[in-house]
This record gives structure tokens, C-alpha cells and sequence, in this order.
């Protein structure tokens, strides 16, 4: 009987890291398409003559959407019990992608990129709802969170490349082209539904995602330290200075080539990718040393700590201190992606945890989207010295509501 037991146990195990690598592929397959997409969306709608407003205006409401849905596909998640469902048409949504290298019609082109960003917003919450319940029974949070985001840069790097090579094949100045590339993600969207396949039926077949919570926390209140985290998120994702402002003022200043620019992101992202392996694991030993599930948060406040420094290092004229805060850049994405993901689980029952993931990523959304605009409000009118006023105000207050967090979990 025992080595029956052992035998078992070991098919498990083997399952549940199959499990977690076959996520992995799904979140790169998925980067893959629609970072791809993202590469190329604003020059071709370029090429198609669409103006600068009408684009501003499409991809505000395709972010609006892409955070506010969560919301609402998080609470069904909960209530239905589907999660799956809510994964297969999330990520079944990407097909849009591939879809806009068949027509050039602009109204079915918008359509198409809308649907894309639903998709994300009806797929994320149940997904980490899935991943953190296999991770939490089995393998470690931080690990896990951690090893999804290294594959996931894995993907957001090669999806441009594949219009790269297409581009190096058929030009750069031809609607044709930008088509084509579009087309060649048909075969990454095979590739990913397959995957999201395999991997429900992995999960399904070892009941890797199973709960053995009571059934009456299914009415449990999401308590006041996970508003609490929420608040610390708003605030730290506030702080942060987007990219798009980054590279803008390289590129107005002449801080760094075009070709830097954006060779350093690629760096950057690499460094998220690593940053994310290492803190994940380091976030699940906290954990296990101390006995307690949450003890993962007191790695909170490195993320607004290491934000703190970047807007005066990559807003400046200097080529070394701004390579460095991009470094900073790469390690804050890391942490945001890992800590702040892996935490959800830590705070709230399984059945809550859809409805806890969409609330948590639209206020991030919201802190992402705030910020960018107040920042990129003050660049126009060249108030670096602002900019860096609102990281040092909105990351501060970050650090003011973790020590409140803080007293509540030693309260626990």
C-alpha cells in the first residue's frame, strides 16, 4: 500500500509542476500574440490613415475596459463556479489579433481590438484564482506567480520579433506587410488553446485546484486587510512612471538613440523576468520559515522603496543613472507582477478569490492609468521636479498604509 501511496504521490507532483509550467506557456503563447499586436497597432492604423485623437480615444477605452470588466467577471467567476468557462473565452478572444490581418475595414479593426482587451479583463481573474489555488495546495505562491511572469516576458519579447522577421522580409511602408504579420499569429493561437487545453485537463484529472474551505465562507466579507492592500497597490502603482514618459523624454532629450530606447526595455524586461523568479521564491521562504501565509507581505515595501529612486534617475540628461533606473524599472515590474499578485491569494478565501482578483487589478489599473496622466500632464509642461514630487507623495503614502497593514497581520 505504501508504495502505491508513494506512486501517487509522486504522479501528483509531477502533474502539479506540469500544471505550472503548461500556465507559463499559456501566459506566453498569449504575450506573444497580443504584444505582438501592441508592437505594430499604432502604425498601422497609421497606414490606415486613422488620426491621433480617434486612436487616443480607442485605446482608452480598450485600457478602460480591459481593467473594468475584471470586475465583473471576477464576481461571476465566484458566483458561477466556472472558471474555466471564463478562461477558454477569455483567451479564445485572442483570436481577434490574427483576425485584423483579414480585413481593412476600420469600424471591424476596432471592434477586433476591443474584443481583445475584454478578453484579458474576462480571462485574468479566474486564471490567477486557478494558479494561486494549485499553488497555494502544492507548490508555493511566490514560485509560482514568479515563474509565470518569467515565461510571460518570455512571450512579450518574442511577439514583436515576429513582425520583425516579417518586416525584414516583405518592408515596412506597405499595409501588406503589417497583414501578413497579423496572419502569422494564427499559429500562436493554435498553439495556445491547446496549451489552455492540455492544461485544464492536467488540472482536471489530479484536482489540483481542489478547496477544502467550509462551505459557508463562500458569504465571507473580503476584510479590511485585503481594502487595506488595496489601498498600498492604488497608491505604488500611482508612483510609478510609466514607460511611454520614459522614453519620451529620452527621445526629447537625446538622452539615448531610438535604437537604445528601446533595446533597454527589452533588458528591462529581462531583468523583470529574473527579478520575478528570485522574489517569488524568496516571498514563498518568508512564508515557510515563519509559519505564517502571510508573512510574504512584509516584502511589500521594496516595491515603492525602489520607485522612489527611478524618476530621478531616468528623467535626467545622463546616460548611466538612466540606465540604472531602468534596471530599478525592470525590478519594481518584477515585484508588482510577483508579490502583488501572489498576496491576493494569501488574503482571501478561493471563493472569494475571483471577485479579490478583479477588484485588485482594476484599482491597479486605475493607480497605472492616474498616474501616467498626472505625469504626462506635468511633462508638457516641463515639471521633472513635479513628476518627482508625485513619486516621492504617492509612493510615501504607499509606505504609510503597509505599516498600517502591517500592525493588522501582526494583529493576527
Amino acid at each position: 500500500m505504501k508504495t502505491v501511496k508513494s506512486a501517487n504521490q509522486y504522479r501528483k507532483k509531477q502533474a502539479v509542476i506540469a500544471a505550472v509550467l503548461l500556465f507559463g506557456l499559456v501566459s506566453c503563447f498569449g504575450d506573444v500574440i497580443y504584444e505582438g499586436a501592441r508592437s505594430a497597432n499604432g502604425q498601422y492604423f497609421n497606414l490606415l490613415a486613422v488620426d491621433a485623437a480617434t486612436l487616443g480615444v480607442l485605446y482608452g477605452v480598450g485600457e478602460f475596459l480591459g481593467y473594468a470588466v475584471r470586475l465583473l467577471s471576477g464576481k461571476l467567476c465566484d458566483a458561477t463556479g466556472k472558471h474555466w468557462l471564463f478562461i477558454f473565452i477569455g483567451y479564445g478572444a485572442l483570436i481577434a489579433v490574427p483576425l485584423m490581418g483579414v480585413t481593412r475595414s476600420i469600424p471591424v479593426l476596432f471592434a477586433l481590438f476591443l474584443i481583445e482587451r475584454i478578453g484579458k479583463a474576462l480571462r485574468n481573474p479566474p486564471k490567477d484564482t486557478i494558479l494561486s489555488q494549485v499553488a497555494e495546495n502544492h507548490v508555493g505562491t511566490g514560485m509560482v506567480f514568479g515563474l509565470q511572469e518569467a515565461l510571460d516576458q518570455l512571450g512579450a519579447f518574442l511577439g514583436p520579433l515576429v513582425f520583425t522577421v516579417v518586416f525584414l522580409h516583405l518592408g515596412t511602408e506597405n499595409l501588406e506587410s503589417y497583414r501578413a504579420g497579423y496572419r502569422v499569429l494564427f499559429v500562436a493561437f493554435a498553439a495556445l488553446m491547446l496549451v489552455v487545453w492540455i492544461a485544464y485537463r492536467k488540472i482536471s484529472k489530479y484536482d489540483l485546484a481542489h478547496t477544502e474551505e467550509p462551505v459557508h465562507r463562500e458569504a465571507e466579507k473580503l476584510t479590511k486587510l485585503f481594502w487595506l492592500y488595496c489601498l498600498f497597490t492604488f497608491f505604488a502603482a500611482f508612483g510609478l512612471v510609466a514607460y511611454s514618459i520614459i522614453g519620451y523624454h529620452w527621445k526629447a532629450q537625446a538622452v539615448i538613440p531610438d535604437a537604445g530606447i528601446t533595446a533597454l526595455y527589452s533588458a528591462a524586461m529581462i531583468v523583470d523576468a529574473v527579478v520575478a523568479l528570485l522574489i517569488g521564491r524568496l516571498y514563498d521562504r518568508i512564508k515557510e520559515r515563519s509559519g505564517n501565509r502571510k508573512a510574504g507581505l512584509f516584502l511589500l515595501p521594496v516595491i515603492p522603496a525602489v520607485s522612489l529612486a527611478i524618476p530621478f534617475l531616468v528623467l535626467g540628461k545622463a546616460l548611466v543613472p538612466a540606465i540604472f533606473g531602468l534596471i530599478l524599472y525592470g525590478v519594481v515590474l518584477g515585484g508588482h507582477e510577483t508579490i502583488m499578485r501572489s498576496a491576493i491569494a494569501d488574503l482571501t478565501a478561493f471563493r472569494k478569490r475571483g471577485t479579490a482578483y478583479g477588484i485588485f487589478n482594476a484599482i491597479y489599473g486605475l493607480g497605472l492609468l492616474g498616474g501616467s496622466a498626472v505625469m504626462g500632464l506635468l511633462y508638457d509642461h516641463a515639471a521633472i521636479a513635479q513628476i518627482c514630487a508625485v513619486t516621492v507623495l504617492a509612493e510615501a503614502a504607499a509606505l504609510v498604509v503597509f505599516c498600517r497593514l502591517s500592525r493588522e497581520i501582526h494583529r493576527m
